[in-house]
């Protein structure tokens, strides 16, 4: 290679140079799976027997009070009549064409992921809005989780933990949880400096102004990131399953291996049905408890 080569190929490491690096660091991160990942999982094993209770529940759970409870669940949050009846039609839908047990299985992950990423999401959230700081530590490493590639999330899991519903459930949360760490942020971020001027003056406390004025005030950015959030895990059903999540995913991975189309155009279809009624569920309730707080004012 001429010395002025550097001019038209960029320069790089050699070839020698690169598979010791990699080499390094996956040595450095399989001792690390060798040394802590038993003590790892034990940490989850209460999320674990949590995730099999819940979804042994909605397996036991007859079919029709499980339909009841959620028509009743839509109703209470929208108030709307035409809600509660597309969410019967559309599990009437799912129960005829034999789903029933993988959207249960499916219901119960994105649920439980939901609840740990609202767990894990709104306290970074509030963080992020108090502390500068904070926000500027956490915005690049959200940069990185949203535009990284879902199944490179699915790699340091399986190493660490190996196959099945917990790595599925942390690569779920690690996807799913960005939205609501950003839209809390906002949120709160959002609140009018003279209200909490206001709620100052009457001698609110710095708690008192976070959990009874941002917080309530903030609530329609939340509800729309917990809704973004659900949306996300269950765009990550089916990749999930390429690691033993069971559910609807699986039916759609057999379908790609083996070409059946209709066996994924279904299970395709019953996802999407629980991501509209998901979707519908949360926009409605945000939509009241804005209205209840515009009234309020």
């Amino acid at each position: 290679m001429s010395d002025k080569s550097w001019l038209t190929e960029f320069p790089q490491l050699e070839r020698a140079q690169l598979v010791e690096i990699r080499k390094t660091l996956d040595g450095a991160y399989r001792s690390f799976s060798r040394e802590y990942g038993d003590t790892i999982e034990g940490f989850f094993d209460p999320l674990l027997s949590f995730l099999i209770w819940f979804e042994k529940l909605l397996l036991a759970t007859p079919w029709w009070i499980v339909i009841a409870v959620l028509a009743a669940i839509a109703f209470v949050a929208s108030r709307s009549w035409k809600l509660s009846l597309g969410v019967v039609l559309s599990f009437g839908f799912i129960g005829v064409f034999g789903m029933w047990d993988n959207t249960m299985r499916t219901m119960s992950i994105i649920l439980v992921s939901t609840m740990v990423a609202i767990g894990i999401g709104i306290p970074i959230g509030i963080a992020m809005a108090r502390s500068e700081k904070v926000q500027r530590v956490v915005t690049p490493l959200l940069d990185v989780m949203q535009t990284m590639p879902a199944f490179v999330y699915l790699i340091p899991v399986v190493m660490l933990l190996g196959l099945g519903k917990i790595p599925g459930l942390i690569a779920v949360v690690i996807y799913s949880v960005p939205p609501v760490i950003r839209l809390t942020n906002l949120g709160i971020r959002l609140v009018d400096e003279e209200v909490l001027e206001a709620a100052t003056a009457y001698g609110a406390s710095p708690m008192q102004r976070l959990f009874g004025v941002q917080i309530p005030l903030a609530m329609p950015n939340i509800m729309a990131g917990i809704n973004q959030t659900i949306m996300m895990a269950l765009a990550m059903v089916v990749i999930a399953s390429m690691i033993g999540v069971k559910g609807l995913g699986q039916p759609v991975l057999k379908s790609i291996t083996n070409q059946y189309f209709t066996l994924g155009l279904l299970n395709g279809l019953a996802i999407v049905a629980l991501a509209i009624i998901f979707d519908r569920i949360s926009q409605s309730y945000a939509k009241r408890t804005q209205q209840h707080l515009g009234g309020r004012s």
